[in-house]
């Protein structure tokens, strides 16, 4: 099988999901065609460059609705005879866009892809799109739906996370981003969102709170304990489905769930033969890719499970990798993911992550694929995992390796 390479990576900023955010007048087909446009101009592509741009978003609804894909590389400078593909598998939707081109390229269809995504959280609403799985009474029952925090916080019941625990990832998350801006360790793959008079709309994340600590969280109020315990009374559905719980802990709020942002990201994937012929050098090869579905109740466990298989399948063990990027949707996540696997948390997210910089749903996977590289070639390392967990119980992961 043809191997498929990672040439290029370069996302946005992330700007505050909300009216007052920075990219609150962007849409997410202009935001997106930035995105192509960079890849574009970096790589010297011209006319039909590649077979296709596999864009993800989460909530596939209004002006994120329809082919965005396709309006994307419309709004863009691309050659219109490339396609577009959008797709959904919610939070994992970029990464799966990236994975999905990888596999491609490897069973011959097509030398390159452009693969990525978007979310507009502030012009967009999460859960706008009415998702049958949380709406449909008939589907919602028989598979004991609660929301994503009420998820978290059963991961923290169930495995046993305080809300220090949790308070303290996120601090350091908070810290190691700060860090990671100070020492200008995105500065290869964000590019600044500009608007039509080519004025810079936002250069930097702008979610980031670097004065975060351990009192200023300890103030605040868990967020999903009033719908857990009151109405509409979601702990008991919790509880039918897992008995052996007498009680759910909550012990996420805003300060150690992730943000909800504004951003997008891109990819360029191909085979050699495609770097060979527009004079690219390929920055790391795809090695494997997985996904995986969960118990649908608790919901953000994918990371675990999509990790055991990948690893599996690609004929490796937990310590063939260097370095991980885990998404922060929750703070519980990732602290299952480290319990599990025992591995060095220095080696984990370490730059911060979404509880720091936002989760911008559809975008996060490519984003975390592109933080990921980056480091490895900061820090000299040949190996890395990029994985999240997934709404309705799924998970994503790449294993990639520098070449």
């Amino acid at each position: 099988m043809t191997d498929a390479y990672i040439y290029d990576a370069v996302r946005t900023p992330r700007g505050k999901g909300r009216p007052d955010g920075s990219l609150h007048e962007v849409t997410a087909v202009r935001l997106s065609a930035q995105v192509l446009d960079a890849l574009k101009d970096r790589s010297g592509l011209e006319g039909h460059a590649v077979e296709d741009v596999i864009w993800g978003n989460a909530t596939q609804v209004g002006e994120q609705g329809g082919c965005l894909a396709r309006s994307a590389v419309l709004g863009s400078k691309l050659d219109q005879s490339i396609p577009g593909l959008s797709i959904n598998r919610f939070c994992a939707s970029g990464m799966e866009a990236v994975n999905l081109a990888a596999n491609q390229i490897k069973g011959g269809a097509g030398e390159a892809y452009i693969a990525g995504g978007v979310e507009m959280m502030s012009r967009v609403p999460m859960g706008s799109d009415g998702a049958a799985i949380a709406v449909d009474p008939s589907l919602a029952m028989e598979t004991y739906f609660v929301p994503q925090g009420i998820a978290a916080d059963i991961i923290a019941t169930e495995y046993g996370f305080t809300r220090d625990d949790a308070d303290a990832f996120a601090v350091e998350s908070q810290r190691r981003a700060a860090a990671a801006w100070a020492a200008e360790r995105f500065a290869r793959s964000v590019i600044p969102v500009k608007d039509r008079n080519g004025i810079e709309i936002l250069g930097r994340d702008e979610y980031l709170r670097p004065d975060t600590d351990m009192q200023k969280l300890g103030a605040l109020n868990a967020s999903f304990q009033q719908m857990g315990e009151v109405m509409p009374g979601f702990d008991k559905v919790a509880m039918m489905k897992y008995p052996h719980l007498a009680k759910i802990e909550h012990v996420h709020h805003a300060g150690n769930s992730s943000g909800i942002v504004d951003g997008a990201a891109g990819v360029l994937v191909g085979s050699k033969a495609f770097g060979e012929k527009w004079g690219l050098t390929p920055r790391a090869r795809i090695r494997a890719t997985a996904k995986i579905g969960t118990d649908p109740t608790i919901m953000l466990t994918g990371p675990v499970p999509v990790t055991e298989k990948i690893l599996g399948e690609a004929g490796m063990g937990i310590g063939d990798i260097d370095l991980f990027e885990v998404n922060e949707a929750f703070a519980s996540v990732v602290l299952r993911f480290l319990q599990r696997f025992e591995v060095d948390p220095e080696r984990v997210n370490p730059n911060g992550g979404a509880i720091a910089m936002g989760h911008p749903l559809g975008a996060t996977g490519a984003i975390i694929l592109g933080t990921l590289l980056d480091e490895m070639e900061r820090t000299d390392r040949e190996t890395g995992l990029a994985t999240l967990c997934v709404a309705s119980g799924m998970g994503a992961a790449t294993v990639i390796e520098r070449v």
